[in-house]
């Protein structure tokens, strides 16, 4: 990963809905949409959500953005309500996400370069962000995460039987090209000056006879490599044929799997390369991707789960939907209302309160 600081608020919207600016109230004026148990959810909160719906949309497929928010935009009141009642189950398990949620700041701050979670509060300020109520949607994704986990997860019984018909059935999708995965150590060359490209090779080549001797590659990349891949050990991806220029595929696609390349001159400097796998083409050996295979069983598997287990906790709640809006979750079997959010004020004093949207 590229050690650089990233804009704070591309680290928001992988985790929770759009942010709404800091002002100086405390309370603001509220119009009250739904009621879930003793929660309720707001239309401002409705309105934050559709938005961040459709910048995902957006940026999933910006040429089809608009059909994929129609889709999706009719399921964001049930994605509130989903999540409040697994926020209420959670806390029912005693699921706190603490402890989750200081290694996730943590692994943030390093990324970003920071010394210290109180620097990584102010930028959070910088950009307009409440950090608490930044905590606070990663806490409730951790919470919902976990009891997803353990009240559905936990329950998917995923036999070998179930693999191989998934293999079966899906072995056309599965066929992939010829490629090869790529790790790299980079010995850079800051000038043209030739003393600092002799003194570049000479290290590089130092680094080959020591990997050649038994050193790790993956330990010399993290030690030595100036590349943005040195801290995942050089590990570049993978490569199909086509991907890379001529003189690299020509090498690379020669070697075996574990060899390691001469060095090889580049606009950057001296790079290693080494090769980890190296696929044919065609379809691949079930025990090859059977992790592969139990991922996507268990992706295609868990959604029904999920929602039958959300049917069944809408069932024992009190859910109340102001009339004009639709949750299309709704159970036939739920409880009706004594009375509705409709005989409610039209506006109430709420504290400020901000939830995501997971589903």
């Amino acid at each position: 990963m590229i050690m650089r600081k990233i804009p704070f608020f591309l680290l928001v919207v992988l985790l929770a809905a759009a942010a709404v600016p800091l002002t100086a109230a405390d309370t603001v004026v509220e119009e009250i949409i739904a009621r879930v148990n003793n929660q309720i959810i707001t239309r401002s909160e409705l309105v934050r959500s559709k938005e961040q719906t459709r910048q995902e949309a957006q940026q999933q497929d910006p040429s089809n953005a608009d059909k994929i928010y129609a889709d999706r935009e009719k399921d964001v009141l049930r994605g509130l309500i989903d999540q409040q009642l697994l926020l209420e189950r959670g806390k029912d398990m005693e699921i706190t996400g603490d402890t989750e949620v200081v290694k996730r700041l943590d692994e943030m701050r390093k990324q970003m370069g920071l010394a210290t979670l109180d620097e990584l509060a102010e930028e959070a300020s910088k950009q307009g962000i409440s950090f608490e109520e930044y905590k606070q949607s990663m806490k409730n994704q951790i919470i919902t995460q976990q009891v997803i986990g353990r009240e559905v997860g936990s329950r998917m019984n995923l036999t070998k039987d179930d693999e191989m018909k998934y293999y079966e059935a899906h072995k056309n999708e599965l066929a992939r090209p010829e490629e090869i995965r790529l790790s790299e150590i980079l010995v850079a060359t800051k000038s043209d000056d030739p003393k600092q490209i002799e003194a570049a090779q000479t290290t590089v080549q130092s680094l080959l006879a020591d990997i050649r001797k038994g050193t790790s590659f993956e330990d010399a990349a993290k030690k030595s490599s100036e590349g943005p891949t040195a801290k995942r050990g050089g590990d570049l991806g993978y490569f199909s044929r086509g991907k890379l220029a001529k003189q690299l595929e020509d090498t690379t696609f020669g070697m075996k799997v574990g060899d390691v390349s001469e060095p090889i001159r580049t606009k950057q400097g001296f790079v290693l390369l080494k090769v980890t796998e190296h696929h044919d083409a065609g379809i691949p050996a079930f025990n090859d991707i059977e992790p592969k295979i139990q991922d996507a069983l268990y992706s295609e598997r868990i959604e029904p789960a999920l929602r039958a287990y959300l049917t069944h906790l809408r069932e024992d709640a009190f859910i109340d939907i102001k009339p004009g809006y639709v949750d299309t979750g709704a159970s036939p079997n739920q409880s009706k209302p004594v009375e509705t959010a409709n005989e409610e004020a039209g506006a109430k004093k709420l504290k400020k309160k901000k939830k995501m949207l997971l589903f």
